[in-house]
């Protein structure tokens, strides 16, 4: 799904591109970046995962976005949404690498796609967060998003099970 690029105070919102696959996979697959991801660890990744992922630009159902600082190009994350048929919902992801953590830049990325389906007529945003992630926690819950229900899921290529809450946040018009 191709969008607009998204523009917020320090970023850029763009759409994924197949040069973004290394970026993507340094952050998604790494153990500690991706601890909290479905996404399997470098070491179980199969063929199959790793070309999945030159295609994400072009996925007709979710629009993959890289962030970029504005001010020197250069990637700070990645970010994803996923409108419902209707376009009524949104859910939102994001990730951030860690060399850029604690800098606002999740919460920054978030805002932006919350922005962004505002602007789209979107009356509810969900996010998933794992229950173990405390960043990210308080980042949606400082964006005003509620917890609505909870999950669990299997890291791909292990066993771990992972738990999550099932976020959501009201759009007034």
């Amino acid at each position: 799904m191709k969008i607009e690029k998204v523009t917020t105070p320090r970023l850029y919102l763009r759409g994924f591109e197949k040069t973004d696959v290394g970026f993507a996979m340094s952050v998604w697959n790494d153990p500690e970046m991706g601890e909290y991801l479905p996404d399997p660890s470098f070491e179980n990744m199969d063929e199959e995962y790793r070309k999945s992922l030159e295609t994400l630009g072009e996925d007709e159902t979710c629009c993959y976005l890289i962030s970029e600082s504005k001010m020197t190009g250069e990637r700070i994350g990645t970010c994803s949404f996923i409108p419902s048929e209707d376009g009524v919902a949104y859910d939102i992801a994001y990730c951030v690498h860690k060399k850029f953590w604690g800098n606002g830049y999740a919460t920054e990325m978030a805002q932006g796609m919350i922005d962004y389906a505002k602007q789209h007529n979107a009356k509810k945003i969900t996010v998933v967060v794992n229950k173990e992630n405390a960043a990210s926690n308080a980042i949606v819950r400082k964006l005003g998003f509620k917890i609505v229900g909870e999950k669990s899921y299997k890291k791909s290529g292990t066993d771990l099970e992972f738990s999550d809450y099932q976020y959501e946040l009201e759009i007034n018009a």
